[in-house]
């Protein structure tokens, strides 16, 4: 799917947005309302995927049957006035489960999100390390004996592994283990080798072609992009297709600093 030439020049637009169905917070209804208020052009429904691990932040597999009826609800009775499309953020959980899966390319979604979100600890047993840093850093002590360093190399890894398997069209928030990573070791974004994971992952992106978010959910309350800037000028000069999503839990911030952010990598 060419996202630049759907959107051409429009900034009214979002990809990445979560409802009713797994961690959001209002109804699709709810968003599709302010979406045609706000006057986007074009706005895609993204849950987080089923995945065969138990989460509180993901939908349930029985509930997907739903998800798409209502997604057809919504692209019928507010097709006049923008464009819907039907998506999931699908987490990669190793060979056995993530994008590339039959189960997902059997389903009628128009793209998908390809996001790590879970990494499997020393022992094996995979552990969410997105949310808050309060929860990221208990789950250091207990699941990952406290080892920044494996934590952020498996993350890559697997960021890795799930481009190479396929089925991705937008990679999310690729470096976003390093808000959490950051404020348990500071720095550490700064460093040789943690760079070094970022630029390889860069590469792969750059080979594949897939489309490379930028994600803005944590601008406001944390000043931060995911990819970091310091990465925009390297994706641009690559010629790595753009597109500034919210991320957006609620209603409200489905355009959250993306005009601002869309302006920034313009202007870089």
């Amino acid at each position: 799917m060419n996202f630049i030439e759907i959107i051409g020049d429009s900034t009214l637009y979002n990809f990445h947005s979560h409802t009713q169905f797994c961690d959001g917070r209002a109804s699709m209804e709810l968003f599709a309302r302010e979406a045609v208020a706000q006057g986007f052009s074009h706005y895609g429904f993204s849950p987080h995927s089923p995945i065969p691990i138990n989460s509180p932040c993901n939908m349930l597999q029985t509930d997907v049957p739903l998800y798409l009826a209502e997604a057809e609800r919504i692209k019928n009775e507010y097709g006049d006035h923008l464009t819907f499309f039907t998506s999931m953020e699908i987490d990669y959980l190793g060979d056995d489960w993530g994008p590339s899966h039959p189960y997902f390319s059997s389903l009628p979604l128009d793209y998908r999100i390809g996001s790590v979100h879970f990494i499997p600890s020393q022992e094996g047993e995979y552990i969410d390390v997105d949310g808050r840093f309060n929860n990221f850093k208990m789950k250091m002590e207990r699941y990952f004996h406290n080892d920044i360093r494996y934590v952020v190399e498996t993350f890559y890894r697997q960021s890795s592994r799930m481009l190479q398997a396929g089925g991705v069209d937008i990679i999310g928030h690729f470096d976003k283990i390093g808000h959490n990573a950051g404020h348990y070791h500071e720095g550490i974004e700064d460093e040789q080798w943690y760079q070094q994971l970022v630029n390889n992952l860069i590469d792969l992106i750059i080979s594949t072609g897939v489309t490379v978010e930028i994600n803005t959910k944590a601008r406001e309350d944390h000043n931060r992009f995911f990819p970091g800037t310091r990465y925009w000028n390297r994706l641009k000069n690559a010629g790595v297709p753009i597109i500034v999503n919210s991320d957006a839990h609620y209603p409200d911030l489905i355009n959250a600093s993306r005009l601002e952010t869309i302006t920034l990598f313009h202007n870089l």
